[in-house]
């Protein structure tokens, strides 16, 4: 168990990954140039560092936390180096170190919270449903394709929360999916946006969405989703933004899918594009280059985030931004930041958006946002 509750840094997917504790160093940035900005900084920390990693592996030597804003303005992004990692992955388990921390510190005892209240957060439900009819007559009017909108709901504990009861909450009723902390943000990603391995990148692209509904079964849901023509549309568009701006980095590349990605709250289409890397850019540089997404942002990719900070009138923060961890050698692994809360205190807001094209229905939309904010309400719950 990690040891400071307010303080956690987590990458772990079905008992694999990286946790961290302690701060040797960090980075705020914020701005369009925030990923060059970091990526500069990551770079000249390292190149400081006189590295004894018997291992060798990605993740083994130093590693930067990452959690990277959504937008240019307003947000900030952040990067922390822990004074200590623990590793693990493909039977292998390590422990990094700065010089001068203990690996073995003292834990304190973790805390449940006994009751949860929530309220309206910037933009509450009426309201988000009135964005997403908004954005629906934009697009029937042809100005853009597809945008990603999203709000946010506060969520009031009786004593502050202990980010290792999230994160245990999350890791054990979701598996498949990458959870995360890194400065207070905390949550259960299904979608990676990016892995760097050497010369091999990767990404599993999610788009097209439903729910457990007037009593479908998982067969029943796996093959709506794969007949649906709003949902097949909306995930070629995130598939298509991802392949094209990764294209000019890459030799190669290849996506497999569509296929169906069923979790406990929804199930998604799904699709894996792989590539070999042809320049020597780092993951933080192929960050920058991809997002946002279409399957966070929506295509084209300028007019989709000029009505999203119309429209939602809200700083997403962190949410559906990077997060994951970098390696010394540039390698590493980038989810988006969803499924999330940002936790301070006592408070803990948390966020949810959906794909909206032409076809959507705004009670629909308000509906698939509400299964998809119920993961972090179990782990806040303790369901």
């Amino acid at each position: 168990m990690l040891p400071d509750p307010d303080h956690a840094l987590a990458w772990v997917r079905d008992g694999s990954g990286l946790v961290g504790w302690g701060e040797a160093a960090r980075l705020e940035v914020r701005g369009p140039d925030r990923f060059e900005q970091a990526d500069r900084w990551w770079r000249d920390f390292v190149a400081a560092l006189d590295v004894d990693d018997e291992l060798g592996v990605p993740g083994s030597g130093p590693v930067a936390f990452v959690s990277m804003a959504f937008a240019d303005d307003p947000g900030h992004s952040v990067l922390i180096v822990p004074e200590v990692v623990l590793g693990r992955r493909n039977g292998d388990t390590w422990v990094t170190t700065i010089a001068g921390s203990t690996p073995d510190p003292a834990i304190e005892p973790l805390r449940r919270p006994e009751t949860v209240r929530y309220s309206n957060g910037q933009l509450p439900v009426t309201a988000y449903r009135e964005a997403v009819r908004k954005a629906v007559a934009r697009m029937r009017d042809g100005e853009l394709d597809k945008v990603v909108l999203a709000h946010d709901l506060l969520a009031v504990t009786d004593k502050r929360l202990d980010q290792r009861y999230v994160l245990r909450g999350l890791a054990r009723r979701y598996p498949e999916c990458w959870t995360y902390a890194v400065d207070g943000l905390v949550g259960a990603t299904p979608e990676l946006l990016l892995r760097r391995t050497g010369s091999v990148v990767d990404s599993r692209v999610l788009a097209g969405t439903t729910w457990p509904h007037d009593g479908m079964t998982d067969t029943d849901l796996a093959q709506s989703l794969m007949s649906s023509v709003k949902d097949l549309e909306e995930h070629d568009y995130a598939v298509m933004s991802l392949a094209e701006t990764l294209r000019p980095f890459c030799s190669t590349m290849s996506v497999e899918g569509p296929s169906v990605l069923r979790l406990p709250n929804v199930s998604h289409l799904s699709s894996d594009v792989i590539g070999t890397l042809s320049s020597s850019a780092s993951l933080l540089r192929l960050g920058e280059a991809v997002h946002p997404t279409a399957a966070v942002g929506g295509t084209p990719t300028v007019d989709a985030t000029s009505l999203i900070s119309q429209l939602e009138g809200m700083d997403r923060g962190r949410y559906a931004g990077p997060v994951g961890w970098i390696d010394g050698n540039g390698d590493g692994e980038l989810g988006i930041a969803l499924r999330c809360a940002q936790i301070d205190g006592s408070t803990a807001r948390l966020f949810a958006g959906c794909g909206v094209v032409a076809d959507s229905d705004p009670d629909t939309e308000v509906q698939e946002a509400h299964a998809k904010m119920r993961p972090m309400r179990e782990a806040l719950e303790g369901l």
